[in-house]
């Protein structure tokens, strides 16, 4: 079987049926070419460098896989190599975006139920890869905790990016104890935002000194505000005068862009300037897409939206943005939120999770507010805070200027991945203990 994502790797990625060690029919097997091919290629160096086996549920465009995205990109390469883990799929296309050719993306296409009856394959996954860090990110990756430790991988750093729309507030008592069964077999935990390290050391009872507050970082190179003479991404849609509403993110129901939509068709039908001007851009796939549509269709604004689906030029899209808004129901700490702040653009987000610590809203420290916040859910209110911000209103004005210097100042990608380079490879703390 040909391998899908041979373009972006020198190594083949075992897919489902073709995983490291299976002969297929349950016994091991000698290790699979791309592992022999790793060791006498790289030799000494590769054995040198620490292999970060990076499990996900699946690979593709989102906040969390981004996250994984910037950490392979950024890490250092003399100390760190990677595989990256999809318990369903990695997608071909957002795997392009890694740029390093020798890390392994492998799809074990887990079918709906339980994952136990995998837990044998994982194990001699982990046996023939031979990590020195696993990576886990959310509760479904954090159930393959107990057999990295069973197969000896000594490292286990798991990672709370948010939660689901099926538990939106962190309360479903089923998932709390699933992350109380597998915190032994944790021995690193980490939360990007204090709302979810206050649940890990509250609901799920984790010491405070087992668990990291790192807050996601962006790359203030690459987003940056629109520069003089920058042209519009490919297939802009709107004429010079539009004001053009954003949002980026998978479509899926715990982003809620229906509220986004609702909002925008509200004004619409109420103020003249946002019937002239108010165009609506969403980028992402998912899920939603479909029940999207026809809500755009039947609100009245299917001649004023653009959903250009997944993309790789998110950059350029939030420079042509005049508003970008963040409509979920839960979030970790956004890495959209953080790429819009660097972008120099006015943003509203609904007060749910890290948005407040993100954009310094109430902030302890001192540090300026950046956006406006709104109760997640409230249609009302976000209506009334897109009309301020299309009109120019009082405290607006000034806030992409303040957006864009406090992602320097406290967003930075290179503080994040510094902290994750000490995580997995702390140069001076003894190797950690397996789980008793």
């Amino acid at each position: 079987m040909s391998d899908p994502l041979a373009s972006n790797s020198d190594l083949p990625s075992p897919l489902a049926g073709e995983g490291l060690g299976e002969r297929g029919d349950g016994r091991d097997a000698p290790p699979h070419p791309a592992l022999r091919a790793t060791l006498s290629r790289e030799g000494r160096g590769a054995l040198q460098r620490k292999l970060v086996a990076h499990v996900v549920y699946s690979f593709k465009a989102g906040g969390l896989e981004n996250v994984i995205v910037q950490l392979i990109n950024k890490l250092p390469a003399d100390r760190f190599r990677h595989v990256v883990i999809a318990l369903t799929e990695c997608s071909e296309e957002f795997a392009q975006r890694v740029a390093h050719k020798d890390v392994q993306f492998i799809s074990l296409r887990k079918p709906p139920g339980q994952i136990f009856g995998m837990y044998p394959r994982l194990w001699r996954l982990f046996r023939q890869l031979r990590p020195d860090v696993l990576h886990t990110c959310n509760l479904a990756a954090l159930e393959v905790t107990p057999v990295a430790w069973a197969a000896g991988v000594k490292r286990r750093v798991h990672v709370e990016h948010g939660w689901v729309v099926a538990d939106p507030h962190g309360s479903n008592k089923r998932y709390r104890l699933m992350r109380r069964f597998y915190r032994p077999f944790v021995t690193q935990f980490v939360a990007v935002s204090r709302q979810l390290r206050d649940y890990l050391c509250g609901p799920i009872g984790i010491s405070p000194s087992r668990i990291a507050l790192v807050s996601n970082g962006v790359d203030t190179d690459s987003f940056h505000p629109v520069v003089a003479g920058e042209g519009k991404p490919a297939g802009w849609p709107f004429d010079e005068d539009a004001w053009v509403v954003g949002t980026v993110g998978r479509l899926d129901p715990v982003k809620n862009q229906a509220l986004l939509v609702e909002a925008c068709a509200r004004l619409v039908a109420q103020d003249d300037e946002a019937k002239r001007r108010l165009r609506l851009l969403i980028v992402g796939e998912g899920e939603e897409r479909a029940a999207l549509s026809r809500q755009l269709d039947e609100t009245g604004m299917a001649d004023r939206f653009w959903l250009p689906g997944s993309r790789s030029d998110v950059a350029e899209l939030l420079r042509a943005m005049n508003c970008f808004v963040l409509p979920s129901i839960a979030e970790g700490t956004s890495c959209t939120l953080q790429e819009a702040m660097a972008s120099g653009l006015t943003i509203i987000a609904t007060e749910v999770g890290g948005n407040p610590d993100v954009l310094g809203n109430g902030d302890e420290n001192g540090r300026r507010t950046c956006g406006v916040l709104v109760p997640s859910g409230d249609q009302e209110r976000l209506t009334q805070a897109l009309s301020r911000c299309l009109h120019g209103d009082a405290g607006v004005a000034a806030l992409p200027e303040i957006a864009r210097a406090e992602a320097l100042a406290h967003h930075s990608l290179a503080a994040m991945v510094n902290a994750y380079e000490n995580l997995f490879d702390p140069r001076t703390e003894d190797e950690p203990e397996r789980a008793s």
